[in-house]
């Protein structure tokens, strides 16, 4: 009997080979949409820096750095920005509802914090750990809804509203309800662009009608040159359904003035597209002359407002807080028909519902604590602490980048991003040539390997035709920021010399 269990252990393996060899599934038979589909700010670099993360652990010595500094990512805690004290406390509190009720608690959580824990407690019966509605908490919805209000001066919703795990969800539900099967659809998208729209697009199966971004005017956005891409597209059979407008911008910084957004509404009511706001960074305004304005109260204080079907998105991972993995954020539909509204919930509701963790931090996100209230002056002053720390750090980094051998950059007048011009010489594209490389990307692993700064090259966003660039955050810690210019600006040097 012992013999014949060892006889069917040494046949197990060859059994498990043979089915796994009768496979189907290769990469030649999975969807090419798949295949196709390209996300660069978690791509070849980013691969190579988790790579050189592991080599270093086992040879501290081996690289002339002594730590990767994550710049290819909006991701501030993992830069080391603090979470908001206010906003953890409410979490760790509706996360066990028990600390509120252990002795001392109210000397551990501010008042105000045990009482917005108790509020999302009361309306949230089953607990964080059950499903929610499909659309989210009621009781958040309305909170998004207020603030939209409040912000806009515009009423809202909460049956408009849809609470979804970060902004990227949200985004893959409006295309997958726009975008029609077998269709030849399009989407207008910024170039450069965020790569989650030529990603899904790719995975849609749609096409993305690339309008190019004005460079020399601060990454201005031209209407001219939307009319154009329309009357293009539909002259080779390609139905634009929506225009995608990132304001203020990723990864350009820009920041849209006023008339041009009316110029935009005006665009989508003509032709009759679907406008996809991203306003994620409406926190992050450096520009003040440049203030956010959302697409709805554009719309809203038009005279008369045109017809317009607008989405606008909006996240907990970006602005001051960063919570980038607790994956909450909204999205807000106006000028849908009441069957459409349906459709798009039916849609939403094949996952059920976002995580409710991400739910509650985005509920913190648009009602932080009142004016007057325990943590109130706390918060105000972490949030300024950070808001002007960021600011600092972009113009200090974007100060450093012009500084180099054919290198120019926009100051960023919003969001998180700088996005510099690169001029290579011919004998280092001649060299990414000969390596299977474009350019800058090139340019870029060459940075990785020698300096441990992790960028994302311009080829992943798209870039007008014989430019190069690169983008990175200015998150590293202010401390950090003159050693990384510096690692920068010597790599640079180098670089150059090398391929002169």
């Amino acid at each position: 009997l012992c013999g014949m269990h060892t006889r069917q252990a040494l046949r197990r393996p060859a059994m498990l080979s043979l089915r796994r060899s009768a496979s189907t599934l290769t990469v030649a038979d999975i969807n090419p949409a798949v295949v196709s589909a390209q996300y660069a700010v978690r791509g070849e670099l980013v691969l190579r820096a988790a790579a050189i993360k592991e080599e270093m652990a086992a040879d501290p010595s081996k690289f002339p750095f002594s730590k990767l500094v994550e710049c290819n990512i909006g991701n501030p805690q993992a830069l080391q920005q603090q979470p908001l004290s206010f906003n953890r406390q409410v979490l760790s509190l509706v996360v066990m509802p028990g600390l509120a009720e252990l002795p001392g608690a109210e000397k551990l959580f501010e008042p105000d914090a045990l009482a917005r824990a108790r509020e999302y407690l009361a309306a949230i019966p089953s607990g964080l750990g059950a499903y929610s509605e499909s659309q989210g908490f009621a009781l958040v919805r309305q909170q998004v809804a207020d603030f939209i209000g409040a912000r806009d001066g515009v009423p809202a919703s909460k049956d408009d509203i849809f609470l979804t795990d970060g902004a990227s969800k949200g985004v893959g539900f409006l295309l997958s309800l726009i975008l029609r099967s077998g269709a030849n659809d399009g989407v207008l998208v910024p170039i450069p662009q965020y790569p989650l729209y030529s990603a899904s697009l790719a995975l849609q199966q749609a096409e993305m009608l690339g309008y190019e971004l004005v460079e020399e005017e601060g990454w201005a956005l031209p209407v001219p040159e939307l009319e154009r891409m329309v009357a293009e597209s539909r002259a080779r059979g390609v139905e634009p359904r929506s225009l995608v407008v990132i304001n203020p911008g990723n990864p350009t910084g820009n920041s849209l003035p006023l008339e041009n957004m009316r110029e935009v509404v005006k665009f989508c009511s003509r032709n009759n597209l679907v406008l996809m706001a991203d306003e994620v960074y409406q926190e992050n305004i450096w520009e003040s002359s440049l203030p956010f304005y959302s697409f709805k109260k554009v719309h809203a204080e038009m005279s008369p407002p045109p017809p317009l079907q607008l989405v606008s998105f909006h996240s907990t991972s970006k602005g001051f807080l960063g919570e980038c993995g607790l994956r909450g954020g909204y999205f807000e539909i106006c000028g849908f028909d009441a069957d459409v509204r349906a459709q798009l919930l039916k849609l939403v509701s094949i996952s059920l519902c976002s995580n409710t963790m991400g739910q509650i931090a985005t509920g913190l996100m648009v009602q932080p604590p009142a004016v007057g209230s325990a943590s109130h002056a706390t918060y105000a002053a972490e949030r300024e602490a950070i808001l002007t720390s960021m600011k600092r750090r972009a113009k200090r980094l974007v100060d450093g980048l012009n500084q180099l051998e054919g290198v120019s950059c926009n100051q960023p007048q919003g969001a998180m991003y700088a996005f510099p011009s690169v001029s290579l010489p011919p004998k280092a594209v001649a060299a990414a040539e000969a390596a299977g490389k474009v350019p800058d990307a090139f340019y870029a692993l060459a940075l990785l390997e020698a300096t441990g700064i992790v960028v994302v090259p311009g080829s992943g966003f798209g870039q007008k035709s014989g430019t190069w660039h690169f983008r990175t955050t200015f998150l590293p810690p202010e401390e950090d920021m003159e050693g990384v210019i510096q690692r920068m600006a010597d790599f640079h040097a180098g670089f150059i010399a090398k391929y002169s």
